[in-house]
């Protein structure tokens, strides 16, 4: 076979792998936070954002669109958002400090690079999101 036409192969099966891809390859992670996924992430240098929410709060749910908006964002693909808990994780909620619900607190590895409490200004909360990747 030709080597142009290997190519053509090669690209046609990598263009059908993209394609094939789920749309979420390249997003944010997002989860339920639990101690040992934290701390592994942090372990391996993730940007980290912990979103301290609760179902009743108003502030929370007009954070949930940006927080979704920014995890699909490619830039953000290294990214882990943990959900806590307002409610049913106070242990989690003292052990980082917080005292409110919406609450976000980045981290870049073990770093904390920044927080924020009630915000629902879509760009101060990508720029908190910024210093998480380090930049």
């Amino acid at each position: 076979m030709p080597r142009f036409a290997a190519s053509l192969i090669a690209l046609a099966f990598g263009v059908v792998l993209l394609i094939g891809a789920s749309p979420n390859a390249f997003a944010a992670e997002i989860k339920a936070y639990d101690q040992s996924s934290f701390e592994s992430a942090q372990a391996e240098g993730r940007p980290i954002v912990v979103d301290i929410t609760a179902k009743w709060c108003s502030t929370c749910a007009a954070q949930q669109p940006i927080i979704q908006r920014l995890a699909a964002d490619p830039a953000y693909g290294e990214m882990i958002v943990f959900h806590v808990d307002y409610d049913n994780q106070k242990d989690v909620v003292r052990s980082l400090g917080a005292r409110w619900q919406s609450t976000l607190i980045a981290f870049n590895g073990t770093a904390e690079t920044g927080r924020s409490v009630g915000d629902t200004n879509a760009q101060s909360i990508t720029a908190l999101f910024q210093t998480a990747l380090g930049n």
